[in-house]
């Protein structure tokens, strides 16, 4: 009896298993797309003239990482507001 509840475990753990990592792929989906909206928005709101540049020409990728770039040196100099919940955090 307990072999063949170890040999059922081991075929249907891998299964129920992927199952779930499945199941949150799903639920993690619309979450990243949401986030990716955000940094558009924000994005556009706080670029400057050459990164918008850089948007129009290379795409959102290379644009967004000049933004962060330049977010990120602004950031160790002096604090920036940032969003939250589409709100910005004093």
């Amino acid at each position: 009896m307990v072999p063949a509840m170890i040999g059922l475990l081991v075929v249907f753990f891998p299964l129920l298993l992927m199952a779930f990592m499945l199941l949150m792929e799903r639920v993690e989906a619309p979450l990243r797309q949401a986030a990716v909206e955000t940094q558009v928005e924000e994005f556009l709101e706080t670029a400057r003239p050459d990164e918008v540049d850089a948007f129009v020409r290379e795409g959102f990728t290379s644009a967004l990482e000049r933004w962060r770039h330049r977010r990120q040196r602004l950031a160790r100099m002096l604090p920036i507001p940032t969003r939250i919940n589409g709100t910005k955090r004093p």
